[in-house]
Formats: structure tokens, sequence, C-alpha cells
């Protein structure tokens, strides 16, 4: 079970990128002082740091996200709290699936392998069942939101 905060309404921060971006630091620095724990509304899940190249610029890209274990599996959803498009670090994982994680006091290089239609759709279920939360991000979108499994580089 990953416990994410149902009532935490993380909509309201898409929608105003400069209060996201202060959002995702303050959970980056809270999870580098705390050994990849947080409180908060993500207190007691799973979260990781996920660094990618950006698509467009090229630049480093930092992004905190739960992750799920399903099946021996760490994937992550690209939900951006069911808003209509996907949020960036999905793009920049299509353009380049190398990435570098920290989970807890870990950080390794992965490969990003997005689910394609029928394994995401047998897979979504199970990311339900231990964050219900994501069956609420669906129901806000008519995208699929994508899932992508992190395999050690």
């Amino acid at each position: 079970m990953t416990d994410i905060d149902p009532d935490f309404d993380k909509s309201e921060l898409v929608a105003d990128v400069a209060a996201l971006d202060d959002f995702n630091r303050n959970v980056v620095e809270e999870f580098r002082a705390n050994g990849g724990k947080v409180g908060g509304p993500f207190e007691g899940g799973t979260l990781l740091l996920l660094h990618t190249t950006g698509a467009k610029s090229g630049q480093p890209r930092l992004s905190p996200l739960a992750y799920l274990d399903v099946g021996g599996r760490m994937l992550i959803v690209g939900s951006y709290a069911g808003a209509p498009k996907d949020p960036a670090w999905v793009h920049n994982l299509r353009a380049d699936p190398k990435a570098r994680i920290e989970v807890g006091t870990d950080a390794y290089d992965v490969t990003a392998r997005e689910l394609p239609a029928e394994e995401r759709d047998a897979a979504y279920p199970k990311i339900i069942e231990r964050a219900p939360v994501f069956a609420e991000y669906q129901a806000k979108t008519t995208r699929a939101i994508p899932l992508f499994e992190l395999v050690r580089a």
C-alpha cells in the first residue's frame, strides 16, 4: 500500500507552475534531508527522485514521484493529477529513456520502459489497489495515464 493522502489536491498545483516548482523543491529537500522519507501528503508513501534530461532544453530535470512495486517491478505513474496532458517527465523519458533515480539513500541509473497499452491496462488496476487516488486521476482525464517501468541500468 502506498499512502498518498486522498485529501491532497495536487491539481491546484498543476495549474500554477511556480507553485508546483516550489512544492517539488520542498519535497526534494525533505527527501534528501530524511533519507528518502517525507511527510505531508506523501507520509508513509514510496517516493523517488527522477532525474531526466529535458526533451526540448537538454537541461537536467528533477521530479519527485510516487512509485509502486507491482509484481517486483518499479512503476511510476504519469498522472499529473488527472490533467489533460502528460507531465513533462513523461515527454523527457519518451525522448530519452535513460534516467537516474534516488530511492532512500541510494542513487542509480535506470532505463525507463513505457508499458504498451495492453500491459498498462492490465497493471493499472493493481496501481489503484495500492493507491486509490490514481483512480480519481484517471477519471478526471480522457487520456490513458501512462505507466513506466524503471529498470536498473
